[in-house]
Parts: structure tokens; C-alpha cells; sequence
């Protein structure tokens, strides 16, 4: 299969959905078993104040930059992800009972990671339906919400997903 085909582009435009993203991304690298301990320093001041927050931006971009690539004529970010679609389980006579959602989610990340090691890339992506139990599910498996999105059908209605992502 190559790896083009497994793959999802998705463009990130406006600075709200750009930091919803990037935010995503840090928690979702906070939650990587490897924990490397950071410096941490008092602010004092409004001065000091604007200083760390011009500071957060730049790492904000230098974060996205390293997983994505700007266009300066659509003031966008374009990046490649493991997309995860139709994640779902048969309910039909008993047989949601023979493996649960954390185990095929894990099923599904034994691949990705396996592509990973074969092709390189460090983030996944997903859409769930706006439901808490479903969100909660992969809110507990260390996905991330960066943003929403109306879905476009000529045959059902329009409905929120909600986008997740997680790091490698």
C-alpha cells in the first residue's frame, strides 16, 4: 500500500484555528511517556508579560513549521497526517463483546506506528461525531480536540465533527 494512499492533507487557515492547533499539538506531546524537564520562570509585570507571549508565538510557529508547510498566498498551513476513519465496532448479536473500542483503537496504532517506522510523519487525525462518549473515549486515549467542522452531504444534513490529533 503506499503510503500516499493511507495519508490525509488538511489545511489549517486563521490564526484562532492555528493556535487551537498548535495547542493540540503540545498537549498532545505532554502526554508522551518521555518527559523532559524545562525551566520555568517567574513573570513579573506587563513588560515580562508581552515578552513571554510574543516568545509563545514564536514557538508556536516553530512547532507547526516542523510538521507543516506555510503558504504565505493563503496564510495557511498544509501538513500530512495518518488519518484513522470509520473506527467502529459490530454490535449485531452480542459481538460488540469480542474486543473493545481501546483494544481496536490499538490495532489501529500498531499499524500507524508501524508506517511511521517504514515512512516517517508524527501526527494522527481523526473526526469524531459530537458526542461525549464518544469524545471522552478519545479524549482518554490521548487524542487532542484542535478544532470543529460542519460536514458537506447532498444526502444528510449538515452535522458537527469534532478533529482530534495526536503525536507519534
Amino acid at each position: 500500500m503506499a503510503t500516499s494512499s493511507i495519508m490525509k492533507n488538511f489545511v489549517i487557515s486563521g490564526r484562532e484555528q492555528v493556535e487551537m492547533f498548535a495547542d493540540a499539538i503540545e498537549a498532545s506531546a505532554n502526554d508522551r511517556p518521555v518527559r523532559i524537564p524545562v525551566a520555568a520562570k517567574e513573570i513579573k509585570g506587563e513588560a515580562e508579560l508581552r515578552a513571554f507571549m510574543e516568545m509563545r508565538s514564536n514557538t508556536v510557529k516553530r512547532k507547526i513549521k516542523r510538521v507543516s508547510e506555510f503558504d504565505s498566498q493563503t496564510n495557511s498551513y498544509t501538513m500530512s497526517a495518518y488519518l484513522i476513519a470509520q473506527l467502529g465496532k459490530n454490535y449485531t448479536d452480542g459481538r460488540n463483546k469480542e474486543i473493545t473500542g481501546t483494544e481496536l483503537l490499538e490495532l489501529a496504532w500498531s499499524v500507524i506506528e508501524d508506517m511511521q517506522y517504514r515512512g516517517g510523519g508524527m501526527v494522527v487525525f481523526l473526526e469524531a461525531n459530537n458526542e461525549e462518549k464518544l469524545l471522552s473515549f478519545y479524549r482518554d486515549n490521548k487524542f487532542r480536540q484542535f478544532d470543529t467542522r460542519l460536514t458537506a452531504s447532498k444526502e444528510a444534513e449538515p452535522h458537527e465533527l469534532v478533529q482530534f490529533l495526536r503525536l507519534l
